[in-house]
This record gives C-alpha cells, structure tokens and sequence, in this order.
C-alpha cells in the first residue's frame, strides 16, 4: 500500500535551500539529481521502503525518520491517513534543536 505524501511549508523550504547550496556548490545538473532523489525517498518512504525509525522521546513528537544520503527527513501520519514531511535536516546540524525549530514553525 502506497500512502499520499505532503509536505510541509518548512519541508518545501529546505529542499529549496538544499538545491540552491547544490547549485551553488555542485552545479545545476548535481542539485536536480540531488533533490530528485528526494522525491525518490518520499515515495520509499510512502510504499515501507525505507525503514520508518520513531522520533526518540527527546524529540517531543510523534513521528518517524529516515536518511537519504547527507540528510535526515522527518514525517508523522497526518489524521487523513497521509504522510507530512515536517522537516529535512543536513547529518551535520544539530538534529534536536532544528527539528524543534522547524516543527514549530
């Protein structure tokens, strides 16, 4: 069973300053691979895939994560059934504060 993914307005903004750092850094043709494989891990993530890993307690949320190459992407099961990608974090950046800043924006 395949589930609906959305993501979030935080969600959408980083994969925006993700692509651009990519361009930046790498070029346009490495940052669409990039962000692509994103979309790719969503839909993992929508069919189990991936391994869904719960959120530990420090988090103060309910929901999962998973890693796509250098970075982290946060969900929670939406009341509808749907998957809401809160928030992609780089490995490098302290995981429990950005995800705290994110998820209460």
């Amino acid at each position: 069973m395949t589930l609906e993914v959305r993501l979030f307005p935080v969600a959408e903004a980083r994969l925006a300053e993700i692509f651009a750092y990519t361009v930046e850094t790498w070029g346009e043709a490495q940052a669409e691979r990039y962000v692509r494989g994103f979309s790719d891990a969503f839909a993992a993530i929508a069919r189990r895939d991936l391994v869904w890993r719960r959120l530990p307690a420090d988090f103060g949320h309910d929901g999962w994560f998973a890693r796509h190459e250098s970075h982290f992407i946060y969900w929670r099961l939406l009341p509808d059934g749907v998957i809401g990608i809160v928030t992609i974090l780089h490995a490098r950046m302290h995981q429990l504060d950005r995800f705290r800043e994110d998820a209460g924006a």
